[in-house]
């Protein structure tokens, strides 16, 4: 008979120690008020291991060595929010290709300037800075660099396999559709030439500074609408992360629903193509 989430203990002390430990590795936080949500997600694990409550579980996570990384893997995956879309918050395009890259171009070096997108969901968010810069000529320009990553495997999987529905393209052009994708039975691809400006797919947990730092090396950061899930302490130490890590000059694009001003003393918030982007100079 399988089990229901009242059965998991919940009242009890399991899910607020699961709820503490997930903020600490994953940054991700629940407050009283979304604890039905996070009993929704991790039932199913829960039953799914044999275990008749959330304390069995935790106990899981915090102590087996030997199983650890697989369950974490399936926590992400089952907390992940994946609602994007192509062309989403456009005008921090439009800063990227006006504004940023020309300052880069005119303080680069030889080296090929990098942007990073993280996180990138199911891909859609990578594959429109590539369709920004292309429009914008600026590959044929400089030699640019795109990765990006996620901390949900589920979501790298389904963007390297990059099979899109109407409902990613809402915002994009009909005619930039038309030439950068290909439709099949009702599911688009972008074409070769688009999927091979993304150098590199990868999965990091933000809250990882040892794998988090080689990425935030890069001169332009796409972190837009995850901090929204973070707890202020949270977003302070992956913050921390891009200050000291990115290097000047630097620009960070966040969601337009987000803010640092009380997190970051060492990035400036500006106004570069009606787009609000902060900047390391």
């Amino acid at each position: 008979m399988a089990f229901v989430p009242e059965d998991l203990g919940v009242s009890e002390t399991g899910l607020p120690l699961l709820r503490d430990l997930i903020h600490d590795r994953m940054g991700l936080a629940y407050e009283n008020s979304r604890s039905e949500l996070l009993t929704d997600r991790l039932a199913p694990l829960v039953v799914a291991r044999g275990f008749r409550s959330f304390l069995d579980f935790y106990y899981l996570l915090k102590y087996d060595e030997r199983s650890t990384e697989g369950e974490w893997r399936d926590v992400m995956n089952a907390l992940s929010v994946q609602e994007t879309y192509f062309w989403r918050e456009i005008d921090q395009m439009r800063a990227l290709t006006c504004h940023v890259m020309p300052a880069l171009v005119r303080s680069a070096t030889n080296r090929p300037i990098r942007i990073w997108s993280a996180p990138c969901a199911s891909g859609e968010e990578p594959l429109t800075i590539a369709m920004a810069l292309e429009e914008a000529g600026w590959f044929q320009r400089v030699p640019i660099e795109i990765h990006a990553s996620d901390a949900s495997t589920a979501a790298i999987d389904k963007a390297l396999a990059a099979r899109y529905r109407e409902r990613s393209f809402r915002a994009l052009p009909p005619h930039l559709r038309e030439k950068y994708f290909v439709e099949r039975d009702g599911v688009f691809s972008p074409v070769a030439s688009l999927s091979a400006r993304i150098a590199s797919w990868s999965v990091v947990n933000l809250m990882d500074r040892h794998a988090a730092t080689p990425h935030a090396a890069s001169p332009i950061i796409f972190c837009r609408n995850a901090f929204i899930y973070f707890s202020a302490q949270n977003v302070k130490r992956v913050v921390t992360i891009f200050e000291e890590t990115m290097p000047t000059p630097g620009f960070l694009f966040v969601g337009a629903s987000e803010s640092l001003v009380a997190v970051s003393d060492r990035l400036t918030l500006e106004d570069l193509e009606r787009a609000f982007v902060y900047t390391k100079r």
